[in-house]
């Protein structure tokens, strides 16, 4: 035989068996993911299981969800396998996905298509549990349980706190669960409701009559729109009667009316004692202008003295008049600092 022809035989032999042993390995990995497709009525072929080892997908994720769903009896059009293939590779997680078909088709209330479970899932929410609160209804306290406040405080129009603590029954709503708002949106707006519901009450004893008047209020106000819930119902688990938080404002209002008022009535009584000092130094003002007069008064008597208009007779008259008019004033208890005191020392 030619050499060259048995180099090529032989090389030709050789890629054979290493692609014979490729052939094996594989379908040695995938032979039983295969047999239970086909068992199952799967419908994944081995060319479908090839090309996942070359995309690099987990066949036996996909196998076993397609499995499931099949066995649960989903039909749906968007469930095939190039589907599953490709919310695998988008970082779904497929059996999550499965299992709240499932579920939902369990629960024969909930319409749910695998086009809209996976969307819910890669936008970050849980799917699965997403159908169970549908199904089961979820219970949210308001406040929610380790918040820093226990109770929501509101007060009635009569000046009452009250403090109330809610529970709120939701139910998931699939349909608005992409782009819905979460619970703590739920929570703060039944928190503005009860307090809004508390507020617009007459009076406390009301609310502590009635407490479903808040729950019929709250409800009827629509919270849930927007929203990834449905509200099932508003329940008052806890309502206690804090302070008079009317009648403190009252008193704060009318300490600070009398501070008000007294800072006005300082203002007024230091004008009055700016004005007393004003008159005060009026007062000594004009009896310094007295004495500033009685000064000229001894010379006026010495000027008439040496002008001869008054006498030495008219001046001794004067100088008795004067004497018995401090003996009248002694004798009365008065005294006076007058021309005649500056007379007669003169």
């Amino acid at each position: 035989m030619n050499p060259v022809i048995f180099t090529i035989c032989l090389v030709l032999g050789l890629l054979a068996f290493v692609f014979a042993i490729i052939v094996l390995a594989v379908f040695s990995r995938y032979f039983w993911l295969w047999v239970q497709s086909v068992m199952t009525g799967a419908k994944v072929s081995v060319w479908d299981l090839l090309g996942m080892m070359f995309r690099r997908v987990d066949a036996r994720t996909i196998v076993r969800g397609k499995i499931m769903a099949v066995q649960a009896g989903i039909k749906d059009d968007d469930l095939t396998t190039k589907s599953l293939e490709a919310h695998f590779l988008a970082r779904g997680n497929v059996p999550l996905v499965i299992r709240a078909l499932v579920a939902a088709r369990k629960s024969k209330q909930i319409t749910l298509s695998f086009r809209e479970a996976s969307a819910i899932d890669l936008a970050g929410r849980d799917v699965l549990d997403a159908v169970q609160t549908s199904v089961y209804p979820k219970v949210i306290d308001c406040p929610p349980k380790g918040s820093a406040v226990a109770f929501l405080d509101a007060i009635a129009k009569d000046g009452i706190q009250l403090k109330v603590k809610a529970r709120v029954t939701v139910r998931a709503n699939l349909q608005r669960l992409i782009g819905g708002a979460t619970e703590e949106t739920i929570i703060a707006r039944v928190g503005q409701g009860i307090v809004s519901a508390i507020g617009s009450s007459e009076s406390h004893k009301t609310v502590l009559e009635n407490p479903d008047v808040i729950s019929k209020t709250v409800l009827a106000s629509r919270l849930d729109d927007q929203t990834a819930f449905e509200i099932v119902s508003i329940d008052i688990a806890d309502i206690d009667v804090g302070e008079n938080i009317g009648a403190r404002l009252q008193a704060d209002l009318a300490e600070a009316d009398t501070r008000v008022a007294r800072a006005k009535a300082e203002s007024r009584r230091a004008e009055a004692v700016a004005t007393e000092q004003e008159m005060f130094a009026k007062i000594e003002q004009s009896r310094a202008e007295v004495v500033a007069a009685e000064s000229d008064v001894p010379k006026a008597i010495a000027e008439s003295l040496l002008s001869g208009r008054l006498s030495i007779m008219d001046y001794y008259k004067l100088r008795n008049m004067t004497a018995d008019t401090e003996m009248r004033q002694s004798i009365a208890g008065t005294s006076t600092t007058g021309p005649s005191n500056t007379a007669r020392g003169a």
